[in-house]
C-alpha cells in the first residue's frame, strides 16, 4: 500500500505518519531527505531523530537527500514499510543541485520506483500552494513543481491524507 501523508509546517504530518508506520506490524525504514545547512535545520532534524528512538523500536535510518529512488530499491523486501520524509525536501534538494534534466530523471525514476516496489511506503510532503503566489521565479518554480509531483503521487497512492492541526483528513482510501 501507498500512502501520502501532506500537510502544512508543524501540521503533524512526520508524527501521523510514524504512527501509521509502527501500526504495521512491519520492519521500519526511514528515509530521510532533509540536509542540516543550519543550526535550525539540525535541531529539526535531532526532534525527528529523537522521537524515533522514543518509539522503542528499531528503524533501520537513511539519509539520501537526491537518490531517492536508489535507496527505497535497496531497502525493499515484502515485510518492510518504508517512511520517506519529506518529499518537498527532497524537491528543493532537487531544485538546488541539478540540472532540468537531472531533476525529471530523478523524479521519473521515483515514480517507476514506486511501480515496482515490493514494500509498504508511506510519502510525508509539505502542502506549500495554499499560499499566495511567491514573488521571486525560484520560488513560485518550487511550488509549481510540488504541485506536479503530489497531483502524480496522489494518483499511484491508495490513501491521501491532509494533516491540519495534528488530525488527519483522509482525501483518498481509507486510513
Amino acid at each position: 500500500m501507498n500512502r501520502l501523508i501532506l500537510g502544512g509546517a508543524k501540521s503533524g504530518k512526520s508524527l501521523f505518519a510514524e504512527t501509521l508506520a509502527l501500526r504495521s506490524q512491519k520492519e521500519l525504514v526511514y528515509i530521510a531527505t532533509a540536509q542540516a545547512h543550519d543550526d535550525e535545520m539540525k535541531q529539526r532534524i535531532k526532534t525527528h531523530q529523537q522521537r524515533r528512538l522514543n518509539q522503542h523500536l528499531k528503524w533501520i535510518n537513511r539519509e539520501e537527500p537526491i537518490a531517492l529512488s536508489s535507496v527505497i530499491q535497496q531497502e525493499s523486501s515484502n515485510n518492510r514499510l518504508i517512511l520517506i520524509d519529506c518529499l518537498t525536501l527532497w524537491l528543493s534538494n532537487l531544485l538546488s543541485g541539478l540540472s532540468e534534466k537531472q531533476r525529471q530523471a530523478e523524479i521519473d525514476d521515483l515514480f517507476e520506483c514506486i511501480v515496482n516496489c515490493s514494500s509498504d511506503l508511506i510519502f510525508v510532503s509539505n502542502e506549500t500552494g495554499l499560499g499566495i503566489v511567491p514573488m521571486n521565479q525560484l520560488s513560485r518554480q518550487f511550488i509549481d513543481l510540488s504541485g506536479s509531483l503530489h497531483q502524480r503521487m496522489a494518483q499511484v497512492s491508495d490513501c491521501v491524507i491532509m494533516t491540519i492541526a495534528g488530525l488527519p483528513l483522509v482525501l483518498k482510501g481509507r486510513i
